[in-house]
């Protein structure tokens, strides 16, 4: 069926405290733990753009990022 657009959150999370690509690596994966979310990181940016299949909480991203020892600055939806 065309025209029928999947039940997809494209979300950007601004992180403070990455500094290498080690670091990236690491909120990358622990993001990509979450259920339902595809992350990828870009250092340069301290930004990671997620892609939700299904609905994840702020707090969970945060949680997640923070559990790990980063500053979530913003969440933009």
């Amino acid at each position: 069926m065309f025209g029928i657009k999947k039940n997809v959150n494209e979300i950007s999370v601004l992180i403070d405290g990455m500094t290498c690509q080690h670091c990236s690596a690491r909120v990358e994966k622990a993001l990509n733990s979450i259920s339902g979310i595809k992350a990828k990181v870009n250092l340069e940016e301290k930004k990671a753009n997620l892609t939700c299949k299904k609905e994840v909480s702020d707090e969970t991203i945060k949680k997640c990022i923070e559990d790990i020892g980063y500053t979530v600055t913003e969440i933009i939806r």
